[in-house]
């Protein structure tokens, strides 16, 4: 199933009013230990699955990048995308995940923020994403961690007065695709387990170089209410991973 909730009016109209949507990388309480583990993009042919509004293409190319492709499902995504972008090194195509199908060996570099988690054939892509890049390519994604994928409620346990008492998790064996809420209600994400993760990725003949489950930086930390929570479970899960 390719849900595309970005070409919903009101869920669109939602997305482009939070933080990362507006400050972009810096705003995003995983990017300061993502770009981390990226490797030199210098002179790089780089590919951003999912990639929203050209963030991390424009990012790739502001660090030496020799060529960009983002490949998104959402004409709104990219329509921003195109608006935000004034530089011919950089390309937007519009094609869900799961259909990419360029010539092997095309790419140095793959890279994808927090789009998996909306992707059903995890395994298809990682074997997408292994015959396009290069010998010694290197991939590196996000994804919602799977304790906070793990329910359909993906939320927190309250008491009578909204005091955040911990963070349910249930059904984590229990892969598959989750109905939850997020900006609108009717958000299909498909959960599976870090073990799945990082087994799809060695199956499809990848080394797996680092796994990141990032706290919020000190900044976003004193800065944004609220977010002293994200401390006490992990909500994002990073991955670097080389042919």
């Amino acid at each position: 199933m390719k849900q595309n909730k970005y070409d919903d009016a009101r869920f669109f109209a939602a997305y482009e009013t939070m933080p990362r949507s507006v400050k972009g990388l810096e705003a995003a309480g995983e990017w300061h230990v993502l770009k981390e583990v990226l490797p030199d993009l210098r002179q790089k042919s780089v590919l951003d699955l999912g990639c929203g509004f050209g963030w991390h293409c424009r990012y790739a190319l502001e660090q030496g990048a020799s060529s960009v492709t983002g490949v998104d499902i959402s004409e709104n995504m990219l329509q921003k995308a195109r608006e935000l972008t004034n530089d011919a090194a950089i390309t937007y195509v519009r094609m869900p995940i799961e259909d990419i199908d360029f010539v092997g060996g095309s790419f140095d570099v793959v890279i994808s923020s927090l789009a998996f988690h909306y992707i059903e054939p995890f395994q298809t892509v990682c074997e997408k994403v292994y015959a396009c890049l290069k010998p010694g390519g290197s991939f590196v994604f996000s994804v919602e961690h799977p304790i906070f994928t793990s329910r359909n409620e993906q939320d927190w346990h309250t008491d009578e007065q909204g005091n955040r008492l911990h963070w349910p998790v249930d059904q984590y064996q229990h892969e598959g695709m989750r109905e939850t809420s997020f900006l609108t209600d009717n958000v299909i994400k498909y959960h599976r387990t870090i073990a799945t993760y990082l087994n799809d990725l060695i199956g499809a003949g990848f080394a797996v170089k680092a796994v990141k489950e990032p706290l919020p930086s000190e900044e976003l930390l004193r800065t944004v209410p609220g977010m002293s929570d994200e401390t006490r479970r992990p909500m994002f899960m990073i991955v670097s991973a080389q042919k």
